[in-house]
């Protein structure tokens, strides 16, 4: 039977207009960094066209050799600028800097991600000698579930960042998280499902 780790671990799941505070367990994930605007830096579609091929590598392993089968999961993505104003109010992607995220079952090795790695090499992957695999740990965070186009994320971020943290006498800490379940290339931005995560401490 297929898992959907989505399911298993609560914090994958948000609802739009409601800001939850949760604990993130730590996740081992496959991950990239960046910089640039991810509409056109090249070094972005380098590292989709990296991270999915070991990422299916990892899954069809799974299946084949553990007989544990699972869906790959989203895309997800931390990201940050020098000046916060640039991603929170300007949306200046030119300045970005990003890491892209994609979970890892806890059941896999370390070798096999190597094994899946240089599978993904041999294959053609262009930014494999950028990817490592590590344990990112959040813990207490702040969420919620954004609806629409990423470019209208301005506001809903705006009021978690204001209003919602600092009402909850909370600071934060990481760096801003997001979480797609949409798939872009083949849903109306209108529709996008993205979960906005940003983690906190008591202030």
């Amino acid at each position: 039977m297929k898992v959907d780790l989505k399911a298993e671990i609560p914090t994958y799941s948000a609802r739009r207009g409601r800001f939850d505070t949760v604990t993130v367990p730590p996740l081992r994930y496959l991950m990239i960094d960046g910089a640039g605007d991810p509409n056109t830096a090249p070094a972005y579609q380098e590292s989709l066209q990296t991270l999915y091929p070991v990422a299916y590598a990892l899954k069809f392993f799974s299946k084949r050799e553990l007989d544990r089968d699972y869906t790959v999961m989203p895309l997800e993505g931390l990201w940050w600028a020098d000046d916060p104003m640039a991603f929170t109010t300007q949306r200046d992607k030119s300045r970005w800097s990003w890491t892209l995220l994609n979970l890892v079952p806890e059941w896999l090795p370390d070798e096999q991600v190597d094994a899946a790695c240089a599978k993904a090499a041999a294959g053609g992957a262009p930014a494999v000698h950028r990817l490592r695999c590590e344990v990112l740990d959040e813990g207490l965070c702040v969420q919620t579930l954004h609806i629409g186009s990423y470019d209208d994320e301005e506001p809903v971020l705006a009021e978690m960042h204001e209003r919602v943290i600092p009402g909850r006498g909370l600071r934060m800490t990481g760096i801003h998280h997001e979480i797609y379940l949409s798939d872009a290339r083949r849903t109306a931005p209108e529709k996008l499902r993205t979960v906005l995560r940003q983690p906190v401490a008591r202030a």
